[in-house]
Order: C-alpha cells, then structure tokens, then sequence
C-alpha cells in the first residue's frame, strides 16, 4: 500500500472496530447510523438519513447532469448473538453481535467513498446506500418503496466471505443468493389419554410423518441439478407424558434459484399436508411467507464486476461461486427493480481458522475491507467505460 491507502486502510479500521464495538439490530441501528453519518460528514457528502428507518443515502456528483446513476450498497445491522471472539473491540451491547460482516460492509463503502471522491473526472454519479434491516429481510424492501432507486441503472453490493481467500473477488453469473421463504403448518387433532390412543387423533404422530413426508420433496420431486432446501426447524407438540397431544405446530423454511422449483416447493408441502390430513382425519392448515426472492446476477453487469475485480485482483483471482449458495439476501428486492451485480469478497487467510458467519466467534481479515472499497472504486470507472462505449449505461 503506499500512504494514501495506509491512511485510508487505518480510518476504515478504526470505523469498523467502533462500529463493531457498538452493534445494533434490525430497525433499531441508530447509532449506527450516527456513526455513518459522522464519516460521511467529514467527507463533505450531502446525504438524507431515516430513510425507511435508520437508512441513509449519500450522493457522491459527477458534475455531468447527464451522466448517469449507479448505487453501491451496504447493510447496517447486527444479530441477536452474545459474542465469544475475544477481540479487544467485541461487542459491548450485551447479546448483540456483528457477526455477518456488516460493520464490514459499511467500513469499505466508506471507504470506497473517500477513493472516489479522489477522481477529478468521476463518468457516472454515484448513489451509496447504507441498508438497516438486512438480517430480518424487509429493509432493501422498504428502501425501493421509500424511492432510493429512482434515477438509478444500475446498482452493486458485495458480502465479506470466508468461504474464499483473501485478495480474491467472487464474480458470478446468474443465482448467487436463493430465495428464502417460511411455513407454519397447524395440526389440529384430538386429544387424549396415552393408554387409549384409539380414542385419540395423534397430533405428534401426524407431525412426525410429515416432518418425514417434506423430506422426500427435494430428493424425489426436484431435479438434483436445481439446488433447493426444505427444513423443518420447529416441531412444538404435547404438554406431558401420558397425554396424546391433539395440536401442534411445524414451522420451517423453504429454499430454491429457481422461481419454478420454489412454487413447485409450495404446491407439494400444501399437496403433503392436504393428503396427510385425509389420511389421519386431521385439520392442517399451511402458511406460507415469501421471503426474500432469488438473486440472479445478469451477464452485462457481471461483465462490468468482473472487469472492475480484474482491475483490482488480477484474472487469477477472480473467482466463480464454487458451490450454490443457499442463504438468502434481500439485495435481490433492488434486483427485481433494476438490474445490477452482487459478489463475494475473501477474506481467509490460510492456515487461520475461519468461523462461519453467523457464529458468535466470527471474525474476518481486516485486509479485504481495502479490496472490497478498491473493487468499488474500479467499478465507478468501468460503469464509466461502459458508458463511454455504448453511449449509455
């Protein structure tokens, strides 16, 4: 690095160490946001704030009224975990952790802001959204309703991932995030004595077949070449030993890429549920939430993530996704809006053991905050070079 980007490197560390030190949750980051704001002050960038929420939205002008618009994008909030990492700056909100890479995220928009402001001839303007609510799917949501994609082309994000090493780049075309729905199926039985269970409607037992049932959804009605998940992660049913519980509850998520293979999904645990409930003389009633929809990346945007992770890595580092990518990631509510790209950043360093996100152990490499704002950076100048080839982006 030469000074400059040691300067730049030592000022987003110590704004991702604050706000790390100091996590909030969904709907609730504003002190967070404060924080933000505070960097973006200094900056000299004029932004609006409580945006669906605790959001905020800063432009970066490229002096040209014509020029047009792209959006950068990072997300705000922490997770509901007591943090165990040991790091001098761990979270000293009690049982809240940033243990997703937000404060991350945050750090190398920052960062990436102070890089682009550098350029005397920026070629597009440039639109950063800081996004709180990520974590419980509904803030990019409440961003496209509040109006942050208006005037805009295009718009990019990234996650820190330490799936990958540090210093490369994960550019990917088409599904890179699954959609993520939920379900609730209600088992409505007869109660009953445990020694006269032919006097009863057996809500475990009917329970437990369908926990079974759903199982064979993926593995013998969905093609093994289109990645898909159904879980059943609550099973809540009976309240002592000797009694035949007559109601209980399933709750669950659904996960696909494919918009077809996730209705497919739907039909079939409704079909399930339907059949199981003739089958016992049951009442199960199944609710189902769409979450957060697909996230595909479209090949003209890639191109331009890709020739921008190049520029900063080299070709040798620009990786595909390795394997699919089941978690979901509400960045696709702006997809459905406009198109644009979204990545993966590494952040491994061999022979360092890396805890999964989520965890109350996680942590990343602090270097890849540096390629994450550079690859920003190079993005705003290849959007431009786009632009100047086809005469609009």
């Amino acid at each position: 690095m030469d000074l400059m980007s040691d300067e730049l490197f030592s000022r987003i560390v110590a704004i991702r160490r604050d706000l790390h030190r100091h996590p909030e949750l969904s709907e609730q980051e504003f002190e967070t946001a404060n924080k933000v704001c505070a960097y973006l002050d200094n900056l000299g960038l004029q932004y609006q704030r409580n945006v669906a929420g605790h959001g905020i939205l800063a432009e970066i002008p490229s002096g040209n009224p014509e020029a047009p618009t792209i959006a950068l994008r990072a997300d705000m909030d922490a997770l509901p975990i007591f943090e165990q990492t040991g790091l001098a700056f761990a979270s000293a909100n009690e049982g809240v952790m940033h243990a997703c890479a937000h404060d991350g995220h945050m750090s190398i928009l920052l960062g990436a802001a102070e890089l682009i402001l550098q350029e005397p001839d920026l070629p597009v303007n440039v639109r950063l959204l800081f996004q709180p609510a990520e974590e419980i799917g509904k803030g990019a949501r409440d961003m496209v309703e509040a109006g942050v994609l208006e005037g805009v082309s295009a718009i990019f994000g990234g996650h820190l991932d330490r799936h990958y090493p540090l210093n490369t780049l994960i550019v990917t075309d088409g599904a890179v995030n699954a959609s993520s729905d939920k379900f609730r199926i209600e088992i409505k039985g007869t109660g009953g004595h445990a020694a006269r269970p032919h006097e009863a409607v057996d809500a475990v037992v009917i329970g437990s077949l369908l926990v079974m049932s759903i199982q064979t959804i993926v593995s013998r009605e969905v093609n093994p070449a289109h990645p898909s998940v159904v879980t059943v992660g609550r099973f809540d049913a009976g309240t002592a030993a000797n009694v035949i519980a007559g109601h209980a509850i399933l709750e669950g998520s659904i996960r696909a890429q494919e918009p077809e293979v996730q209705e497919g999904l739907h039909e079939s645990i409704r079909r399930i549920c339907a059949s199981v409930a003739q089958l016992h003389c049951a009442d199960i009633s199944v609710e189902i939430e769409l979450g957060t929809p697909v996230l595909k990346n479209p090949p003209r945007e890639t191109a331009i993530a890709r020739a921008a992770a190049t520029t900063v890595v080299g070709e040798e580092n620009v990786r595909k996704m390795e394997i699919a990518n089941m978690g979901g990631e509400d960045f696709s509510y702006y997809m459905q809006k406009i198109p644009g790209c979204y990545i993966r950043i590494g952040t491994t360093v061999e022979g360092v053991e890396a805890f999964p996100a989520h965890s109350d152990r996680f942590d990343f490499d602090e270097r890849a905050m540096m390629v994450g704002a550079r690859y920003y950076h190079a993005l705003v100048l290849e959007a431009g070079a786009k632009l100047a080839l086809e005469g609009k982006l």
